[in-house]
């Protein structure tokens, strides 16, 4: 996978060299200390040291997960306030990352692992600096209704599917207007792409949502989508996961849950796979 000229790629191999890679993080005992492998790459700071795992083949897949949230931005905090959205959005990711890397059939990278702070446009520049197969950015809910539980997956749309919808992605946008045109033929190019882009990132959702629904609990219509910033930018197919309600005492319960996570795992592992491989048939 090429990787784009600025940034520098370390390739770590082997068991002589397992203490170098020691930001990868806990992986399972049984892939063998022989057959790790990682990638580091640099990109523009404070994003550093950007972790690629995974099988050892080069040209695998890479997929790139986001942990919502970090450092100076909580995200929700539980109903019970003994934790918040960060904390549980990166513990995810890591499991999440450790089953695919478990598996072999894709390379993995993290926006973090660790707990700090990262801009929309660095989230998103990971998946575009590593030419990223797919993003899939991590979150957990919040709303003013106690009763309101369940996962919803939203992907990238010009036109929000409904009023929520909007006002959501308003507010992981931090307010901007995501995206703009200029009339010119490499604009005209772009947009195709980005067409290209949506078409994709709303078959994942789709994909996600089938895989998920006699797993765990969904809202109901549960894939929306809208404009965000980080799935746009991020240029390969992209969905946003609220894998349930930290407002919702049941939910709150349930994601802290090592046992549900694993569920929400497996759905997870199967959709990308799944959808990697069908896109790669084409």
């Amino acid at each position: 996978m090429a990787i784009a000229a600025a940034a520098t790629a370390l390739l770590i191999v082997g068991a002589s060299r397992i203490e170098a890679a020691a930001t990868i993080g806990a992986i399972p005992a049984e892939i063998g200390e022989a057959r790790r492998e990682s990638v580091t790459v640099k990109i523009a700071p404070p994003v550093a040291g950007v972790v690629v795992s995974g099988a050892r083949a080069a040209g695998r897949p890479i997929v790139v997960i986001d942990p919502g949230h970090g450092g100076r931005d909580p995200g929700a905090v539980a109903v019970s306030g003994g934790i918040a959205e960060k904390d549980l959005t990166l513990a995810l990711a890591r499991e999440l990352r450790d089953r695919l890397v478990e598996r072999g059939r894709v390379r993995v990278a993290l926006t973090r692992d660790s707990d700090r702070y990262l801009t929309l446009e660095q989230r998103a520049g990971v998946a575009r600096d590593l030419g990223a197969s797919l993003f899939l950015s991590l979150h957990m809910d919040s709303a003013p209704n106690p009763l309101a539980r369940g996962a919803s997956v939203y992907s990238l749309s010009d036109v929000a599917s409904d009023a929520e919808a909007a006002r959501f992605a308003q507010a992981q946008n931090g307010g901007g207007v995501a995206g703009a045109t200029d009339g010119s033929v490499r604009s005209m190019l772009s947009d195709l792409a980005l067409r290209s882009q949506m078409s994709a990132s709303a078959e994942l959702a789709a994909r996600l949502v089938r895989k998920s629904s006699w797993r765990i609990a969904l809202r109901p219509e549960p894939h929306r989508f809208a404009t965000f910033h980080v799935l746009r930018r991020a240029e390969a197919p992209a969905v946003l996961f609220e894998s349930g309600y930290l407002s919702n005492v049941d939910d709150e319960a349930l994601l802290r849950s090592p046992e549900h996570r694993a569920a929400i795992v497996a759905a997870l592992v199967e959709t990308i796979e799944a959808d990697i491989a069908a896109r790669s048939r084409h």
